[in-house]
């Protein structure tokens, strides 16, 4: 059976640089990033293995809300003129880049949906708790800094909805970290409380009517902005990608320490 290890790149290195006491010390993310990659090939033991990169393009979600991700510190120039180093000595590990257009995000949902739809398995290396969308069973999320698997469960518990209702979650209250709107004053609890109710973002506006007068006009003013929203928070799972799975192969333990 395949199995997938895709390493979110700037989820990775950002964090390790961000750590450091002198930003310019690129040499050092070097050196941790190729150490946490070892430490991810001989802990999942993977039969393929690839890092994606956020590219330099505008991305669609950007054209279609500007605010997207606004404020958002940009990538120290030192570590941004490091980044092809780097990618060098992941390859020399055996660890082969590819680099998005623009979001990495939606590459590695795609990437990890076409292999678990394959009979594959995919791991998921990445903080960014917006891969909890994707349901399929043989898809993980791996928190390399954490050491440990990402648990719906209780993600689930902490935004009180379920994983099937995240996208309708946002949609409504929106996430500040991106700078999603969701719909003005409707907040987290809110949220979930008439997901609770009404199962779905679908059903409570066909429910409308069954809520106070204040709740519905603030429903119906933000309507737009919750489409928007539900877009903007949704992974693309099935974008057209131009890659083939037999660059990124891993060689066996004996090949790697030839």
């Amino acid at each position: 059976m395949n199995k997938l290890l895709i390493i979110d790149g700037l989820n990775l290195v950002r964090r390790i640089h961000a750590v450091l006491p002198d930003e310019n010390d690129i040499a050092s993310v070097k050196e941790r990033t190729i150490s946490a990659s070892k430490k991810l090939l001989n802990h999942h033991k993977p039969t393929h293995a690839i890092v994606v990169w956020d590219g330099d393009e505008e991305s669609w979600r950007k054209r279609l809300y500007p605010d997207y991700k606004k404020g958002r510190k940009p990538m120290p120039a030192a570590l941004k003129s490091g980044l092809a180093e780097i990618k060098v000595a992941l390859a020399e590990a055996n660890i082969h880049s590819h680099d998005a257009a623009s979001e990495a995000d939606d590459v590695i949902a795609t990437l990890a949906t076409k292999i678990a739809e394959n009979n594959g398995k995919a791991i998921i290396v990445s903080t960014d708790k917006g891969f909890g969308q994707i349901s399929q069973s043989n898809i993980d999320i791996w928190d390399h800094f954490k050491q440990q698997y990402f648990e719906i469960k209780e993600y689930e518990k902490k935004l009180a909805v379920q994983q099937n209702q995240i996208l309708d979650f946002i949609a409504l209250a929106g996430d500040s970290g991106n700078k999603v709107p969701g719909i003005a004053g409707i907040g987290p609890k809110s949220a979930a409380d008439l997901l609770n109710k009404f199962r779905s973002l679908a059903n409570l506006y066909k429910s409308i009517d069954n809520l106070g007068a204040k709740q519905a006009q603030k429903l119906l003013d933000g309507k737009d902005m919750a489409r928007v929203s539900y877009k903007l928070a949704q992974l693309q799972c099935h974008m057209p990608l131009n890659i083939n799975l037999k660059q990124f192969r891993v060689p066996a333990q004996n090949e790697r320490n030839a």
